[in-house]
């Protein structure tokens, strides 16, 4: 199963909690053809699998989630505010 550091699940807490989200927004991993894509929704999709970390929600599309199983998810922001994450083994 992915693991979520803190600085991570810091920065997705912060990314969903916009006053315009619903409760339950969460931080949604798909695969891509170069990767992976990250986007914030207000829900999962359907068959999403649903993990929750301190209060910060993650929806791992069922190919993101098998690819992901073994790796960490980190995050960083930047002074100008802008938000990295990256993963590791």
């Amino acid at each position: 199963m992915l693991t979520v550091t803190t600085n991570a699940t810091t920065v997705i807490e912060r990314l969903t909690s916009h006053p315009e989200l619903p409760e339950g927004a969460g931080l949604r991993i798909s695969s891509q053809p170069e990767g992976f894509g990250l986007s914030v929704t207000p829900e999962p999709e359907q068959g999403d699998q649903v993990m929750e970390e301190s209060g910060a929600r993650l929806f791992l599309e069922p190919d993101a989630a098998e690819a992901l199983g073994d790796k960490t998810l980190d995050a960083q922001v930047d002074p100008d505010g802008s938000v990295q994450f990256f993963l590791a083994e």
